[in-house]
């Protein structure tokens, strides 16, 4: 899920690439050890998993310029053949709903072209800045005070 929710499929990547890019890391690493941390799946009735959701404080995250140190960030993904099916808006819901009894806020970043930037924006995220990257690409950093309307 980390390869979807990164966008690396857009660029061609290898999915096992996802695993070793230092800068994917701070997503996966230690689950188990980090209090706060929280997440979800979706399966399939029959046990596939076709996305998931999950929150991490990641310490010295870039996102911290725009907002503050502590708030975790999410990341979801959900397989191609299941978006638009609703999969993404019942994790995130969940998600949230979860978040809110332990942290204050909840961040993400978006690519402005990314048609999920709309599912945030009506479960109560707003942009707090935006961000162009190297390549030219641009995203936004938003932001969702918890409880979530």
């Amino acid at each position: 899920m980390l390869y979807y929710a990164a966008h690396m499929d857009e660029e061609g990547a290898d999915p096992v690439s996802a695993y070793t890019n230092p800068a994917l890391r701070g997503y996966v690493e230690e689950w188990k050890d980090r209090p706060g941390d929280s997440g979800f799946v979706a399966v399939t009735a029959d046990g596939r998993a076709v996305g998931a959701a999950w929150l991490r404080v990641i310490p010295n995250n870039p996102l911290y310029q725009f907002v503050e140190p502590g708030t975790p960030e999410l990341a979801i993904a959900v397989m191609p053949e299941f978006l638009g099916g609703g999969v993404g808006t019942l994790l995130l819901r969940q998600l949230l709903l979860v978040a809110r009894e332990v942290h204050r806020a909840v961040v993400l970043s978006v690519r402005a072209s990314n048609p999920a930037r709309r599912l945030y924006e009506r479960l109560g995220f707003v942009a707090v800045a935006s961000i162009t990257n190297r390549v030219g690409t641009l995203s936004y950093v938003m932001r969702a005070d918890l409880p979530y309307p």
